[in-house]
């Protein structure tokens, strides 16, 4: 306090010149309307300056959690890629062909998201060019999001899971118990899964991923939590399936290409005739 007082002692002829410049200044912009605008002019411009500062802060941080976040979903995908063989497949010694194929990723953008219909679409930004076709799936990182069912040369539209005309393999984690994945219509955050076999054991809580029995999807994608289980005459009318992903707020998707789609295709044919 003492020093406080010292540096007022020291300084106060120029401390009184500061406090009567300040009101000169003060009631000549008051007093003049002319010098009043130059001072509110140059606020504005000073203040515009500081808030442009500001928005270029935040846009900038917000670009390195964009950023980030991208980089984790890609680094999700390369570890998904580097253990398709999960310590349960290697254990079980699984021998069918899905298991062993090597499946590549594209990324795209959503561009138009629908989730309030009975039978919802969404639409990307990459097409044929980019290796882009029907009977593609969809996926984030948080789970799948649906299968391309048209393209042109530069986009494409996917199947969302909204639809009621979908059905996904799925699968309980860690068991061989397979079922459907479908949609009632009704909330856009869960979905239900039919066709389970009676003997399954499995509670609220576990988790349903994607089942493999396809060259769609690989196996162990995730889909979302049991949140409720429907019995009627002692077997599984319905699961109610949570989802894990927001439906509403799909930014960008991985696009899932199996380079050995057509092969396997002609090879079941050939067993259908």
């Amino acid at each position: 306090m003492q020093q406080f007082f010292n540096f007022l002692v020291k300084y106060k002829y120029f401390l009184l010149f500061m406090l009567l410049e300040f009101f000169a200044l003060f009631f000549t912009i008051q007093s003049h309307s002319f010098h009043k605008s130059i001072f509110v002019n140059s606020s504005n411009q000073f203040t515009g300056a500081v808030l442009n500062k500001i928005d270029t802060f935040r846009t900038y941080f917000n670009l390195t959690s964009e950023n980030k976040s991208l980089l984790e979903e890609n680094t999700f995908l390369k570890n998904k890629l580097a253990h398709f063989y999960t310590e349960d497949t290697l254990q079980k010694e699984k021998s069918t062909y899905h298991n062993n194929l090597k499946f590549k990723y594209i990324s795209a953008k959503v561009i138009r998201n629908e989730f309030t219909k009975p039978n919802n679409y969404l639409t990307i930004n990459k097409g044929e060019k980019d290796s882009v076709f029907s009977n593609i799936g969809a996926v984030n990182e948080k789970g799948v999001i649906g299968i391309v069912n048209h393209s042109s040369k530069n986009y494409a539209t996917l199947i969302s899971i909204l639809n009621q005309n979908l059905k996904i393999n799925v699968k309980l984690k860690h068991t061989d118990y397979f079922g459907s994945l479908v949609w009632d219509g009704v909330n856009y955050n869960v979905l239900q899964v039919i066709d389970i076999p009676r003997q399954a054991e499995f509670i609220i809580g576990d988790t349903i991923v994607t089942g493999g029995q396809s060259t769609i999807f690989p196996e162990g994608i995730p889909v979302g939590k049991i949140l409720d289980i429907k019995i009627e005459n002692d077997r599984y009318v319905k699961i109610e399936v949570k989802l894990f992903n927001d439906m509403s707020a799909i930014g960008h998707v991985y696009l899932i290409i199996n380079p050995h789609k057509n092969e396997i295709k002609i090879l079941e044919d050939n067993n259908n005739e």
